[in-house]
């Protein structure tokens, strides 16, 4: 991820004017600007999970989304159009209606899937797990295309990410969340 400004702080208002041809995220006031298009494996991964997850909440409260998909997590005291951080995480889960409006998701997720590459690691491992701990993300997932492996962070009674949960291409997961759905890790990292 390549910084796209040093203006500080960026906010949604800022935000809602880039540029169409790009997408973007704001994380605690610094604008990013997204890499290109996802490799076709990535989109795989991410429309295996979508799907499952899409299937699962049929006839549920919850819902599920694919990025681009806004999710603004405001700071103490932060407006809508002064939010300083705004991501689009590759799927979004999100149990509390209330949250949703017409430009996204306004609040923390339940669930947060990121999948991530070798240009997106330490953004993805680094600076969207301390952002999504912070902001009180219940389950987030790192989906690791390169050696085909899911770490789980879930948050702990004292509002921290304990050490996560490890899963290989050969495993069944089951979300901390919703434990009667069982994910064959198999047909997600399918070739």
């Amino acid at each position: 991820m390549d910084k796209a400004g040093s203006r500080k702080p960026f906010t949604y208002g800022d935000y809602l004017s880039c540029p169409d041809e790009g997408r973007f995220e704001v994380l605690e006031g610094t604008l990013y600007a997204m890499t290109p298009a996802p490799s076709r494996m990535h989109q795989k991964i991410l429309l295996a999970l979508a799907s499952k997850f899409y299937n699962y909440f049929e006839g549920k409260l919850c819902e599920v989304y694919c990025a681009p998909f806004d999710v603004r997590l405001a700071g103490e005291g932060e407006k809508d159009g002064d939010i300083t951080t705004v991501v689009q995480p590759d799927i979004a889960v999100v149990c509390d209606r209330a949250k949703l409006d017409e430009k996204g998701c306004l609040g923390s997720p339940d669930l947060i899937i990121e999948i991530s590459s070798p240009q997106t690691a330490s953004y993805d491992y680094i600076k969207k797990l301390s952002l999504y701990e912070k902001h009180g993300v219940k389950e987030y997932w790192i989906v690791s295309q390169a050696d085909m492996t899911l770490m789980i962070f879930k948050l702990q009674e004292n509002k921290e990410y304990g050490k996560p949960e490890i899963y290989s291409r050969d495993d069944t997961v089951r979300p901390g969340l919703f434990s009667d759905l069982a994910i064959d890790m198999r047909e997600v990292f399918r070739q």
